[in-house]
């Protein structure tokens, strides 16, 4: 008992004076606990990550585009200047390895304004905190991503589940329609 006791302090000494580490290891926890809980393999989980980073890296042009990866369906949002541009970024995007489908919602469009994509973030903040804590499905399992005013809900749901989840998103104040990009599973 002495000696876990002296193990114990001794370790919260270590970590009292490596601080750069201490919330490395707390927020590497973190993350190890919504992978855990994420419908995906994590296999799945790290290859959306490298999807999202290949698109990235890829030359679009001047145009607005978010990618958001999810089991391998790919979310394009944002803006291409014209039709050529936008199916040139679709048609580049569904080259990438392991993408499985691509749900092309960019706009034909200037690039939105700084104050445009704050209000997004703001919107996807304001569903996501809304979600939080929901009976009806856990906020872990769905995606929220929100592009001028429009919320694109992506994951791994049940059809109970994405129409509760729905009916978050519909009732946020400042959102204008709510897109389903989800996968449906069987509970």
């Amino acid at each position: 008992m002495t000696k876990r006791l002296l193990a114990l302090l001794f370790l919260g000494a270590c970590a009292a004076t490596l601080p750069g580490c201490f919330p490395a290891v707390v927020a590497g926890a973190g993350t190890a606990a919504v992978m855990a809980n994420d419908r995906r393999t994590t296999g799945s989980q790290v290859e959306d990550e490298n999807i999202e980073l290949k698109i990235a890296q890829l030359d679009l042009g001047k145009s607005h585009v978010n990618a958001t990866s999810y089991n391998g369906k790919v979310l394009l949002t944002g803006e291409a200047y014209d039709e050529a541009t936008r199916a040139s970024i679709e048609e580049k995007v569904r080259k990438v390895a392991s993408v499985k489908e691509v749900v092309d919602e960019l706009q034909i469009a200037g690039n939105s304004s700084y104050a445009s994509r704050s209000n997004d973030t703001l919107i996807t903040s304001n569903v996501k905190t809304r979600m939080v804590n929901n009976p009806r499905f856990n906020v872990l399992h769905i995606k929220v991503v929100t592009e001028a005013g429009t919320v694109y809900l992506m994951g791994l749901v049940t059809p109970e589940e994405a129409d509760a989840a729905v009916e978050v998103a519909r009732t946020t104040s400042g959102v204008s329609r709510v897109v389903k990009v989800f996968e449906y599973i069987g509970k």
